[in-house]
């Protein structure tokens, strides 16, 4: 069998597994890495807890932090229209305070298992 998922209660689990056929690469295509960079009055204003919530919200991970020169830089993983959806609600969110943000799109590497703020 192409996987086997084991969890449950208690140590009695259940056992869900993939037809030999069915490649689990497929669900990878959709997954990305943004490198973001925000710029604007970022700091201060609560910008990285409410992307957390927002990134929360739409089962994105990743994470988010200040940089010395007063930019917010987040590295973000997840379907590509996830992430755009939450660039745009930072945008409404946010308004003018956020002047402009720079993407960088990459192929996701799968590497984090939750969103956070980095301090």
């Amino acid at each position: 069998m192409a996987s086997a998922l084991r969890s449950g209660r208690r140590g009695r689990g259940f056992e869900s597994r993939l037809p030999d056929h069915f490649n689990i690469s497929f669900f990878c295509i959709f997954m990305v890495r943004a490198h973001i960079h925000f710029y604007g009055t970022v700091q201060g204003v609560g910008f990285r807890y409410t992307t957390l919530s927002f990134a929360q919200e739409l089962s994105l991970t990743g994470w988010v932090k200040n940089l010395p020169n007063g930019s917010v830089e987040a590295t973000i993983e997840g379907p590509r229209e996830k992430i755009d959806e939450l660039v745009s609600k930072l945008k409404i969110h946010f308004g003018s305070y956020l002047r402009e943000e720079k993407i960088e799109w990459t192929e996701a590497r799968n590497e984090f298992n939750r969103f956070y703020v980095e301090i």
